[in-house]
């Protein structure tokens, strides 16, 4: 190897152009390179951890021992950029752009509106553009594997399927034009669909596969000249050994046993971010053939320790498709769990003995390599030896047989025997990339032409500290006929030897030990199966069980539009009412929208990393600042006394700090900052400073714990109308109940991020946000800089997302960089990494709900009392108008006569929770659809039928006294029956679910009404400022700010409509607290309605309007120029306010809310019974928006919210422990949904003829009201449980908190498996999580 003091060159090609960097980083991960070494912010940063696929590029490499070029999609932020050598990189800016040629992969998903805030899009966009370089042609099965790893939390995926459906050998939607073998429109499950497709095929370019950029023949000269010889590259704290020979690998191994083999830098580099590791030498051995090498013997195939999941996935399939199939048991389980195996792009870099050599307790090949005894070969300079993965491999968490100076060499995967059947189990809350709950694989041999067991093999991850064999069960069954006795005898062994620590953690200890025995059922009755296809005489399976044996299959989604068109004779000009694309889409599919982040650096420029408590409830007895600032770039460290204004801040109340003084109140309560040259020794220094607590009781976490300590905020509110307790009498029947409704992280793929720049003079500040709230970001930087607001200027160009998160929270990050920069007089940069953001800013209020209804035996309700309380966190932020918005929604869409609702804010120890889509409403409908249905199930009637019953009429009043003019409940809900088939789907439910015992299908449907307005009648106002320029353009600013909403695009239809110009004329750059001030924030559905109805371009009209009387023939410049020389003003303020507003809760009077937006959704799921997971078989949707402005984007809302209300109700949990530290701090162990997650049917109709007077051109607000929808899928999720419970006894009303996860699920479907593990009495542990 090299000497110590020499390094190599690092050689790689970034878009066809060669790069030779000199003094290559070891601990620089790719993405970092692009965007801050080459300027190529494209790619962007999502998550840090390969879990998001925001920051996915293409890399081409030739291997000379296969020859060939493979192209593969990688995350760019786990790829350290020394791993790169000799490789060819692509990126988004690399295939196209809108100033050169758009390429067919970004063009199609902006015209099939797969765009919204466009964070995600480039990450999609070299997904498919690497599945295509490697298969032109490909079927729907690719495109779905190909985003396992992208997430996107805006469109709810199905415009992106549908415009990438076009690339595939099926093709896309046809439109409605018929095609052979007929169309999806002509299904018989919807009625007079006659909307025109919301994009057009015919305007896509052509796609020619021959027209890709080359590989660089420079580079396949240099591949082909042979190995690159050993590498080494030596950064500031790490040394990047890359050895050519596996004899250099091994000496290397000998001399640093404690050096790091890295491949893929899956897990290292995970380790290196999140857990604070270091490795001061990394070995890197992608060059060496033997670690390559794919081998076959008699006893199986032997796969090189550093071949890729990919590699050895593709092996294994074409060996399958080839061999007999008793001989490729083990293969097979293998594929099963490589399908859910993270996403593509960590398959396609991470090694299989990687994977073994982690020794992840929740692995999920490591149980199916133990069960089927594979052999492991490992090296070193004293030779090679042999062990079996058997239970004396894994040793301890994360500790191998493995001696420090060995390494891995290569994993003999076995063939399975004639009688050996294998099987592999992986349950986890989300199918698609997901870490395993439990993972088994299980193994048995039987005496030919018998059912007595030879052998059995049982081995679990996610069941202790290491993967383990259950030998105790395994033995018991030895010798035993495959048969009911012996299930028995399983299921009661492995109760007893598969226990956890009630305290385990990870927590669900109840659902895991419940599921080692389901999965053992599961593969119990595959067992059978096969036994019985070899004609052995068995027990009789009765059909009923048959579906518990069928293996996850994903259905590529189909989907229908509905909408009204715009009517005959609106002039082409005219694109309100059109499904027009996104302004930015094309900009977001090239990667040249530019985002917070992607502002070239500043001159001088600096990083902020704060520094924030790991304590909830302490008193700071003292900083120690000393190490931090001895380190590496380190320009200064920021604490309260540093602050030149106030202190003080918040949104509503001042009562937060910008930086803690004295005492923290929550873990992520922000001390400090560090202010460095560089992110990463701005991070490190953070981590350096050294605080002393002393701890405060009491610590408060939960709702629970807030009541028993009578915390909350003041004040208490209560709305009440009707005699309550008169009510209650007239009742046949009154119900008490309560339900917990959790909170949701909202995981914008854009962080929270400021760049400060100040301007030298006067206190003036420059500041570039992603946020919804320009005017408060502005107040309160002032605030802390103590300067007035008219010295700071907030500029927002877009957002990566913002859903609420961003209309309050932002400022607590805007404020301390603002500090920094005024302090340094510099410009000064922060965006939080995802796990600081998740742990600082706080999300969607849980909500725990008491209520006690009475109703009649029709189903009729007269009479509601409940109790909310939220858990508001450390400082009251919005959540004051959080719960007012709650009880204006407690009666969701029913009348209720006699009613009354409380709130309590819930004063805990934990991240202020804050603004969310929905702002409250969800949570108090979510309550309100619990009892209805509890209402169903104790009368045993129809839930639909006492839902129906119980619908608001035109001319009824609301607990506010509101009332309901022109309501659209019923016809929304008698469209959704009719569209959806309501009636046959329950038919065909029921016999679905006679002939199934472990699988069953549930059914609901549920409607929303949602109030539009602020309910802080201060904020009901808006305005524009609209520049006529001399050669007919027209710049349009106004208050609401770009979050993918398309609010902008909205904006310029209204424009263009009023100015009667062609929408190209009108442009908006961006929103700035110097165009519009006093703006409120882009939030409450109602940007559209208050932004639209700014009258500057109505008043620019009457302007030109005698000018077009003069003139009439002339075109639109030719009267702006007449007007010019005519000396008028082209410059225009426009103002609006929404008229007749305000309510009082003490007197209940008044208008709280200008209209209301309406809509029903009909939901049909599937439930595996015996680990609770489940499919979305079915969702139509029918949403009242008025007269649509803009139908693409309004049925992109109603989708996107749709899903995000599916990732609340059934799939995303936050998880805190007891001491209230946030476990759920990425997308490794948060979930939001992913593509798998979209009904296999969704249809989505836009209600006709429904004109709202109320707003702009007779439209509706869509951003909030179809998030509660999804609540049809949590109720269908819960009819199936009834329907589970029924056979085995159970009947009646029962609770299911939401989220409806699997663990939920699953323990509530209660049967012989779940009384095997009864759960420990709450008070005799201590859990690992708390239900806040």
């Amino acid at each position: 190897m090299k000497k110590q003091e020499e390094v190599d060159d690092l050689i790689f090609f970034v878009n066809g152009k060669k790069i030779v960097e000199k003094n290559a980083e070891p601990e620089m991960s790719l993405l970092t390179y692009l965007r801050r070494k080459l300027g190529l912010t494209g790619a962007k940063l999502g998550c840090g951890e390969g879990g998001c696929g925001a920051c996915t590029v293409m890399v081409s490499r030739y291997f000379p021992h296969r020859q060939r070029i493979t192209h593969f999609s990688v995350n760019a932020c786990l790829a350290p950029v020394c791993s790169l050598h000799l490789s060819a990189v692509t990126t988004v800016e690399g295939i196209g752009s809108v100033a050169r040629k758009l390429h067919p992969v970004q063009e199609r998903i902006a015209l099939a509106h797969g765009s919204q805030c466009g964070f995600c899009t480039p990450g999609m966009v070299m997904s498919m553009y690497a599945l295509l370089r490697n298969n032109p042609t490909p079927d729907m099965t690719h495109i779905e594997d190909a985003f396992q790893g992208n997430l996107c939390r805006c469109t709810g995926y199905r415009p992106i399927l549908e415009g990438y459906k076009t690339f595939t050998k099926e093709g896309g939607c046809c439109g409605g034009g018929g095609r052979e073998g007929g169309c999806c429109l002509a299904n018989g499950n919807t009625a007079d669909v006659t909307s025109a497709p919301l994009f057009h095929r015919s305007e896509f370019l052509p796609f020619d596969p021959t027209q890709e950029v080359i590989y660089p023949p420079e580079l396949m000269a240099l591949s082909r000249a042979g190995s690159p010889g050993p590498l080494r590259f030596l950064g500031e704290r790490v040394e990047w050994l890359q050895p050519s020979s596996l004899d250099q690998l091994l000496l290397l191994k000998n001399t640093n046993p404690l050096a790091k083999v890295v491949v893929g830098n899956t897990e290292v580099g995970i380790e290196v971010k999140f857990k604070n590791m270091l490795y001061p030498v990394i070995l890197a051995p992608s060059f060496i053939p033997e670690l390559q090498a794919i081998e076959y013997t008699e006893k199986g195939i032997v796969f090189g320790a550093a071949c890729t999941l990919t590699c050895v996935g593709e092996e294994l399939k074409r060996v399958v498709s080839t061999s007999p199939i008793h001989q490729t048991q083990v293969f097979q389980a293998v594929l099963e769990q490589l399908r859910w195996f993270a996403g593509l792009q960590i398959r396609n870099v991470a090694a299989v003995g990687g994977n073994i050599m982690t020794a992840s307790p929740i692995s999920d090949l490591n149980p199916v390599l133990q069960a089927a005894g594979c052999t492991l070969t490992l090296a070193s300079t004293g030779g090679r030896r042999e062990v079996q993965m058997d239970e004396t491999f894994f040793q301890g968490y994360r500790k191998t047989a493995v001696r420090p100076q060995e390494i891995l060499l290569s994993v003999t995967i076995p063939y399975s025997t004639e009688w050996q059947f294998v099987s592999a189990f992986k349950q986890s809350p989300r199918k698609e990339d997901d870490i395993s709950i439990v993972t088994t694989a299980m193994s048995v041999t039987f005496t030919p032409g018998t059912c007595i067991v030879k052998e059995m093999k049982l081995s679990y991850g996610g069941m202790g500290p290491t993967t383990v064999l259950a030998k105790d069960t395994s033995s018991k069954l030895a010798g035993r006929h495959w048969g009911e006795e012996l299930l028995e005898v399983a299921c009661s062994s492995l109760a007893a030897e598969m226990t956890l620590d009630p305290s385990a953690p990870g927590g669900m200890v109840t659902y895991r030990r419940t599921l080692t025995l389901s999965l053992f059922y599961k593969f119990y009755l595959i067992v059978l199966q096969k036994l019985a296809q070899k004609g052995v005489s068995i027990e009789k399976l009765g059909s009923d069980c048959l579906s518990a044996t069928d293996l996850y299959h994903t259905v590529t989604p189909t989907s229908i539009q509905v909408y009204q068109d715009v009517p005959e004779g609106q002039q082409r000009e005219d694109v309100v009412g059109r499904p027009v694309m996104h302004l930015s889409a094309l900009k977001q599919a090239t990667g040249e929208a530019v985002y917070c982040d992607d502002i070239p650096l500043y001159e001088n420029e600096l990083y902020v990393a704060l520094v924030t408590s790991s304590k909830a409830h302490a008193r700071i007895l003292s900083i120690d600042k000393s190490e931090a600032e001895r380190m590496p770039g380190v320009v200064a460290c920021v604490f309260a006394e540093d602050i030149p204004g106030s202190n003080a801040t918040g949104p509503a109340v001042l009562d937060e700090t910008v930086l803690a003084h004295d005492k923290v109140t929550c873990v992520g309560h922000i001390i400090g900052a560090v202010v460095a040259d560089s992110q990463v020794h701005a991070q490190r220094a953070a981590r350096a400073v050294n605080i002393t607590y002393q701890d405060i009781t009491p610590l408060i976490i939960t709702i629970q714990d807030a009541i028993a300590a009578q915390s909350f905020y003041q004040p208490i509110r209560t709305l009440q109308r009707g005699a309550l307790e008169e009510g209650f009498q007239m009742a046949d029947h009154i119900l008490e109940g309560e339900v917990h409704v959790g909170g949701q992280e909202h995981f914008y793929l854009e962080s929270q991020v400021t760049l400060a720049v100040p301007r030298g003079e006067d206190g003036e500040m420059e500041l570039f946000v992603s946020t919804q709230s320009t005017a408060k970001t502005q107040s309160l930087v002032a605030m802390a800089l103590g300067v007035p607001a008219n010295r700071v200027v907030v500029r927002v160009k877009r957002m990566g997302g913002g859903f609420g998160g961003k209309e309050s929270r932002s400022t607590i990050l805007s404020t301390v960089v603002a500090v920094c920069a005024q302090k340094l007089q510099r410009p000064v940069r922060c965006m939080l990494d995802r796990d600081e953001d998740m742990v600082v800013t706080g999300g969607r209020h849980p909500f725990y709900a008491k209520y006690k209804v009475g109703f009649q035996k029709s189903g009729k309700v007269l009479a509601l009392d409940v109790n909310y309380y939220s858990n508001a966190g450390n400082s009251m932020d919005l959540s004051l108008s959080i719960m007012e918005r709650a009880l204006f929604h407690m009666e969701n869409s029913y009348f209720i006569p006699h009613i009354r609702g409380r709130g309590f804010l819930c004063k805990t120890h934990l991240p202020s929770n804050t603004a969310f889509r929905g702002f409250g409403g969800p949570q108090g409908m979510m309550c309100t659809e619990s009892w209805m249905n509890d209402v169903a199930l104790e009368l045993g009637l129809p839930a639909e039928q006492v839902r129906r019953v119980n619908l608001y009429q035109q001319g009824q009043q609301t607990p506010y006294n509101q009332v309901l003019d022109q309501p659209t409940l019923d016809r929304c809900w008698t469209e959704c029956l009719k569209r959806s088939n309501y009636h046959q789907r329950l038919t065909a439910l029921h016999q679905y679910n006679r002939q199934n015992r472990w699988t069953k299908r549930g059914l609901a449907i549920i409607p929303t009404k949602f109030g539009i307005s602020f309910t802080a009648l201060f904020l009901n106002q808006a305005g524009a400022l609209v520049h006529i320029y001399t050669d007919g353009s027209v710049l349009l600013t106004h208050g609401g700010t770009e979050m993918g909403q398309g609010l902008h695009t909205k904006m310029v239809q209204v424009a263009s409509r009023v100015l009667g110009v062609t929408s190209s004329k009108v442009h908006v750059s961006e929103t700035s607290t110097s165009t519009v001030p006093n703006t409120s924030p882009t939030a409450a559905s109602a940007s559209s309605d208050l932004n639209g109805a700014a009258n500057a371009c109505e008043i620019l009209r009457k302007r030109l309007e005698p000018y077009r009387t003069e003139n009439p023939k002339g075109s639109w410049e030719d009267w702006v120029k007449a007007a010019y020389f005519n000396r008028v003003n082209l410059s225009a303020n426009g103002f609006y306010k929404t008229p007749d507003l305000g309510y009082d809760f003490e007197t209940n009077s008044g208008r709280p809310f200008n209209y209301f937006s309406y809509g029903v959704a009909c939901s049909e799921v599937e439930v595996d019974c015996l680990t609770g997971s489940h499919k979305n078989l079915h969702t139509t949707i029918v949403m009242d928006v008025g007269h649509s402005l803009n139908p693409a984007i309004d049925i992109g809302q109603v989708e996107g919210g749709f899903l995000q209300g599916l990732g609340l109700f059934t799939l995303e949990e936050l998880r805190y422990s007891p001491q209230g530290l946030l476990y759920s701090r990425g997308p490794g162990t948060y979930k939001i949904p992913s593509f798998g997650d979209i009904p296999s049917q969704l249809v989505v109709s836009l209600l006709r003829d429904a004109p709202n007077d109320k707003a702009i051109y007779s439209s509706k607000a869509v951003g909030e009201p179809p998030l509660f929808l999804a609540a049809s899928v949590f109720f269908a999720l819960k009819d199936a449980v009834v329907r589970s419970r029924v056979q085995t006894g159970l009947s009646g009303p029962c609770r299911l908190d939401s989220p409806a996860t699997p663990e939920r699920v699953r323990l509530a479907c209660q049967d012989r498996f779940t009384a095997l593990c009864p759960p420990a009495k709450p008070g005799t542990f201590q859990p690992w999580d708390v239900q806040v």
